[in-house]
């Protein structure tokens, strides 16, 4: 991919191409990792996530009437629709986008048409929340071209309820949230309960932040993540009988969860006992962020990953393979499963100058146990959504 100055200049050749004119407004929406506090977002818990610098960069202008013209650059495919007029579109891409313009309508916001060129270098499937980035980065352009009066946090949920609503996806705040309230070398500790938020700072001036990505998602991933959000459910309402404030996990403690063990169907237990440990850690991982201890923070990275492949059981071969190559090897300070599970990618904390021995070294042994090309990123840490200028 060019570097993103460059492709910025490309995607404003696209639009003048396209549309014989010049953007107004240029807009970068990045992805997200998230750090640690893995299915704790459901259960109201606490998450560690951050933009980065894998991005979807808009180049937008306003029309004079209710037509949408739509051109995704790196797909080669183009998409028109009118304001009153949303239809789901087999391509898949335009309903993030019309879901977006569907909620401002709800809202009772009325935007007018728009052309838009966008592209951007967020590897597809890898789990950094592509969706979320082109949510936000439409509801941010539209916001500023029409003059909306929408607050960040606004435009978060709305991009959640796109997602939800129009698209059909049932995703949780997380993403769209990190992609909007990102910060430069910080991660941010959400709330996804009550929506507070903090920054944590997360000096990478040795270490690098690289992502490893299985290549593989195994199908069980969505049928197990409805099973496991019902044995959360199942857990609070044993816990209920016990203290009757607690209405999500993170309301209960491991203690509780232990001292009810015995009334625990199947694995809801293990589940309980996993959630509310994520939680605890989050907090624990952030007061050695405070200490600059990226080493303390990388043992709650593989805590963590421990969690999700004993007690929750959402890891795969592929993961745990990748995280165990790392465990002797004194370059890597942490690494654990990203995202929901049974796929996508590792994350891991490298030594700067160790990094390209380690993509070689894991990519080779990857290759030797599984047959599949190890695709690895170095993501940094970026500011959200914001405008850029040329």
């Amino acid at each position: 991919m060019v570097a993103q100055h460059d492709y910025a200049h490309q995607l404003l050749a696209v639009f003048r191409t396209e549309f014989n004119r010049e953007p107004e407004l240029l807009v970068r929406g990045p992805g997200r990792i998230n750090l640690l506090g893995e299915h704790t977002d459901y259960n109201g818990g606490l998450v560690l996530p951050a933009s980065i610098d894998k991005e979807i960069i808009f180049a937008i202008a306003r029309r004079d009437d209710q037509t949408c013209r739509i051109v995704a650059e790196n797909v080669n495919q183009s998409f028109t629709f009118g304001l009153d007029q949303l239809n789901h579109s087999p391509l898949g891409w335009p309903n993030y986008l019309m879901g977006v313009v569907d909620e401002l309508q709800k809202a009772r916001l009325q935007p007018g048409g728009f052309e838009l060129v966008f592209g951007g270098n967020i590897p597809a499937g890898a789990g950094l929340s592509s969706s979320a980035a082109l949510e936000c980065g439409l509801a941010f352009a539209l916001n500023k071209l029409y003059d909306l009066g929408l607050s960040t946090l606004d435009m978060v949920k709305l991009g959640q309820r796109a997602e939800n609503q129009f698209v059909g996806v049932n995703c949780g705040i997380m993403d769209q949230f990190a992609s909007m309230f990102g910060r430069n070398q910080s991660v941010i500790q959400l709330d996804c309960k009550s929506l507070h938020h903090e920054y944590f700072p997360f000096q990478t001036i040795n270490y690098v932040l690289i992502l490893c990505d299985t290549g593989v998602k195994h199908s069980l991933g969505d049928s197990e993540y409805n099973t496991r959000r019902s044995e959360c459910e199942t857990g609070v309402g044993i816990l209920q009988q016990y203290d009757p404030t607690i209405r999500l996990l993170r309301d209960a403690s491991t203690d509780l969860v232990d001292a009810h063990r015995d009334e625990m169907p199947g694995k809801v237990y293990q589940r309980c006992r996993y959630v509310t440990q994520e939680i605890q850690r989050v907090r624990e991982a952030c007061e050695f962020l405070l200490r600059n201890d990226l080493t303390a923070f990388g043992q709650k990275m593989y805590e963590t990953h421990a969690g999700l492949q004993h007690e929750y059981e959402v890891s795969c071969p592929e993961l745990d393979f990748l995280v165990d190559q790392t465990r002797q090897d004194d370059t890597v300070l942490g690494a654990r499963m990203m995202g929901g599970g049974f796929g996508g990618c590792t994350i891991n904390i490298v030594q700067r100058e160790a990094a390209d021995a380690f993509v070689e070294r894991m990519s080779a042994a990857y290759q030797q146990a599984f047959n599949i090309e190890l695709k690895c990123y170095p993501v940094r840490i970026t500011d959200g959504t914001s405008g850029i200028s040329i």
